[in-house]
């Protein structure tokens, strides 16, 4: 049976704005009937590194609150803590990032609660027994909400081909424990060759893994989390992963994650994709390189597996902007996320959350 996605586009006029549209979307996928009286509701979104700016605006939470407290529902916005050295690596400076990209309690109107506390240990494990995990560790603050919506920015993401609901909730909602549950199986190595010792992923590596010998990067796999950074710091694409080795792991992994994410919250989880500035890259980096297809719209479904296919496939039917990092695959139908990351198979991750019970990769879109 096909899951309902619904859709809608950016077009506004002045008798409808695009805020009101994001009302009418909440409405029609169903918020009213996810979210009860007094239920104290976890909004996941990503609050965005400093320096990037391609994560979704703080204006259109404060739409997304407003519903949510029509509801009868007392919203949170959260995330959870990262991995690597960056502005969200714990709490105050996770808060401090928040607030200064916008996300101020006068514009969203609603708190900011760190999912997993002060330094990413604040946690709840959650027994799911599956084929990577029996067990998984999910912030404490998502798992004893009474309801949850995931508000993703869907892009393209340097380890899983692309990032949205399933990555918003897998990797997202994970304490530090679990991340690093999740990055156990990726570790990339040098290539020699192209390395030529300047020492960038040698200062970036939160975990001081990495080192420069005989004037060549060489990495301590006993070190190194997993976390991906030193991939995109590298401007001579001298960092790279065992791909068809450690990518499905690492796949299947996220998405059980996301199994542990929704156990406790069959019939209360929401799920809204932003289809707009689709960088190549997550929002966890400083910076965030030009959109790779125009903006789409937003998509919202009762199915995180598909609202991650047809977000998918809308991407795909766009033609790629010129100017944009996109080379080849660059027309309508073409994959795109194959196009900016050659070597990883994006469908792993619906595959299997389909496989496990998550959703169904099958849709239609229901226009708004």
């Amino acid at each position: 049976m096909k899951s309902k996605v619904y859709f809608t586009d950016l077009r506004a006029t002045h008798k409808e704005n695009l805020f009101k549209k994001i009302e009418k979307l909440t409405e029609a996928a169903g918020l009213s009937t996810t979210v009860g009286k007094k239920d104290l509701v976890a909004v996941k979104i990503h609050f965005g590194e400093m320096g990037n700016a391609a994560f979704i605006r703080p204006v259109f939470l404060r739409k997304i609150v407003e519903s949510i407290k029509a509801t009868g529902g007392v919203p949170f916005l959260t995330d959870a803590n990262t991995l690597y050295a960056g502005t969200r690596s714990d709490a105050p400076h996770h808060l401090t990032t928040a607030t200064q990209n916008g996300f101020a309690y006068s514009v969203v109107e609603a708190p900011l609660v760190i999912a997993d506390g002060l330094r990413g240990k604040s946690e709840t494990p959650v027994l799911i027994n599956q084929k990577h995990f029996k067990q998984v560790y999910i912030g404490a603050e998502i798992v004893q909400a009474d309801s949850l919506i995931s508000v993703a920015h869907f892009k393209c993401h340097e380890l899983s081909g692309f990032g949205g609901t399933l990555k918003n909730l897998g990797m997202g909602c994970a304490s530090r424990r679990g991340k690093l549950a999740q990055h156990s199986t990726v570790c990339p190595a040098i290539k020699k060759k192209k390395c030529i010792g300047c020492g960038d992923c040698v200062d970036h590596c939160s975990q001081q893994a990495i080192s420069i010998i005989d004037e060549k990067a060489v990495i301590d796999s006993e070190k190194c989390i997993g976390c991906g950074e030193c991939i995109l710091i590298c401007q001579n694409s001298a960092i790279q992963i065992e791909w068809n080795q450690t990518i499905p792991a690492f796949l299947e992994k996220m998405v059980e994650y996301t199994m542990g994410v929704l156990k406790n919250k069959a019939g209360k989880a929401l799920f809204i994709n932003f289809i707009t500035d689709i960088s190549p890259a997550c929002d966890c980096y400083p910076y965030n390189d030009a959109p790779i297809v125009r903006n789409i719209g937003i998509v919202a479904s009762n199915d995180p597996v598909a609202i991650d296919q047809a977000s998918v496939d809308l991407v795909n039917n766009e033609q790629a902007l010129p100017g944009s990092c996109i080379k080849t695959s660059s027309g309508p139908g073409e994959d795109k996320f194959k196009a900016v990351y050659p070597a990883i198979d994006w469908t792993i991750q619906l595959d299997y959350g389909e496989k496990i019970g998550l959703g169904t990769r099958e849709y239609e879109i229901v226009q708004i």
